[in-house]
């Protein structure tokens, strides 16, 4: 378990006496995943613009970890809680989307994915449509290349705004980012800020209807309704993960809470009781099994963070049966 939050910043004396962001000792996650799961963060930091977030950056010693999240869409938290700072960026000062030229979107990194591709159609800008079916912010699509219905982020970035452990300022371009499915190749320690986006004009009737489509495609084979995390897998080269989930027989297993929907089961969903340890030794389960079933080696979507409680390690490709 993480040590006292009130303690490391007792510690740290007076120097973050001139933030203007909050900061909350020992805050529970389980309050922002989707999972509605997961362990204390030790310091959680919730700064109100850029320059609050530089100088928090500029001010934390080098050998305390910082981590920030998102939403808490795609994010499992560990019972034994996340050491050091939490960063989460607030909807009032990164939440904004913007048109800045005639076919070009910015938005700040807390912006919903629907919230953009609503910005898109308001700008009368198509290629955006996909965004209104994720279930995330930018700048969880801008760390994972996120993607839906054959359109992938890396397509609309032109470019993004960054600070480093230091606080110092980043401008990336596309080509900086390093895309690949589902992954980015940025430094891990950099916080994405804002973005600049471009689509090309478009009717408004074809892109709400294109936006529509991806709504009813969710709400029909999703578990939309339901405590989940998303994709859990990424897709291997040349099939899909549900099809390899699904040929492993494990659709619907469950081990404590925690469940492969029937619907989806590429979705693990909190049937109500679920920890975080029920969902991790679900996941691996899943990929011991279609391990043994294809030879495929299924790859995490999920961000999965903090550290296990006391006697609760999930050791990868481990099935531990259902229960």
């Amino acid at each position: 378990m993480v040590e006292c939050g009130e303690k490391l910043l007792l510690s740290l004396g007076d120097r973050f006496s001139a933030l203007r962001g909050r900061l909350t000792p020992n805050a529970g996650m389980d309050k922002i995943t989707w999972f509605r799961v997961g362990g204390r963060a030790q310091v959680f930091f919730q700064p109100t613009d850029e320059d609050d977030l530089a100088e928090f950056l500029s001010l934390v010693p080098e050998e305390i970890p910082v981590m920030v999240v998102g939403i808490g869409s795609n994010l499992l938290v560990r019972e034994g809680g996340i050491p050091g700072f939490v960063v989460r960026l607030s909807a009032k000062g990164f939440g904004y989307a913007e048109q800045v030229s005639d076919n070009r979107i910015k938005a700040g990194a807390a912006c919903t994915d629907k919230r953009l591709a609503a910005a898109a159609l308001d700008a009368r800008l198509a290629g955006f449509h996909f965004y209104h079916g994720i279930p995330g912010g930018v700048g969880g699509a801008l760390r994972m290349n996120a993607g839906a219905n054959g359109v992938e982020t890396c397509q609309r970035v032109v470019e993004v705004r960054a600070l480093d452990r230091q606080g110092q300022v980043h401008i990336l371009s596309n080509e900086d980012m390093g895309y690949h499915y589902r992954h980015s190749s940025v430094a891990d320690d950099l916080i994405f800020t804002s973005a600049v986006f471009e689509g090309s004009a478009g009717e408004p009737d074809l892109i709400r209807a294109a936006m529509d489509e991806v709504q009813h495609h969710r709400e029909t084979v999703q578990p939309v309704r339901e405590k989940t995390g998303g994709s859990t897998f990424k897709n291997p080269t040349g099939s899909s993960a549900w099809k390899e989930v699904d040929k492993a027989g494990c659709r619907g297993l469950m081990i404590g809470g925690a469940q492969m929907s029937e619907l989806h089961c590429n979705f693990m969903i909190n049937t109500g009781t679920a920890t975080g340890f029920d969902l991790e030794r679900l996941g691996e389960t899943v990929r011991a099994r279609v391990l043994k079933n294809s030879g495929i080696r299924l790859e995490w979507e999920i961000k999965r963070i903090g550290n296990f409680a006391n006697g609760q390690v999930v050791e990868s490709f481990t099935d531990y049966g259902s229960c």
